[in-house]
């Protein structure tokens, strides 16, 4: 997909989610690991409600700051997505597991920082924040639900 414009990274970012959405999906059940199994069901569905509010992001967005163009970042940065589908999550413990998710989200939050710090329109500048902020919350709401599952 050529990104351009903020409108298509929103489009990218929710295509990205949906893609680790099946991803989690299709490796939860061959984990051996019961907790591996239970984290994976869990971030497949996180993942999945991250892809539904970024595509309202997209839909509902102010019509100028998503016809921002911010093509040069994702050139020069590409986001490795998803290399854990070829050598699947089924064979990740959970601490492997959290450690591909959190390198994944962080490289969408740096996207969203860099886009942030360049973007002359303040309402591109006030949704890239929210996004930025959005994803970084998300990010530790799935960090701590991990963490209290190893507890158990």
């Amino acid at each position: 997909m050529q990104v351009e414009t903020l409108r298509d990274v929103l489009h990218w970012t929710s295509d990205f989610h949906q893609h680790l959405t099946a991803c989690l999906k299709h490796c939860a059940d061959s984990n051996k690991s019961e907790r591996a199994k239970m984290l994976l069901k869990y971030l497949s569905e996180h993942e999945e409600k991250l892809a539904h509010v970024i595509h309202e992001f997209e839909t509902k967005g102010d019509e100028h700051a998503l016809n921002t163009w911010c093509y040069e970042y994702l050139n020069k940065n590409p986001i490795v997505q998803h290399h854990h589908c070829d050598a699947p999550f089924s064979q990740l413990s959970t601490t492997e597991i959290m450690r591909v998710i959190i390198d994944q989200h962080n490289q969408v939050i740096e996207l969203y920082r860099y886009l942030h710090d360049r973007a002359d329109i303040p309402s591109a500048q006030e949704l890239l924040e929210m996004l930025k902020s959005f994803e970084e919350h998300e990010m530790m709401l799935m960090v701590q639900s991990a963490n209290r599952s190893e507890d158990m």
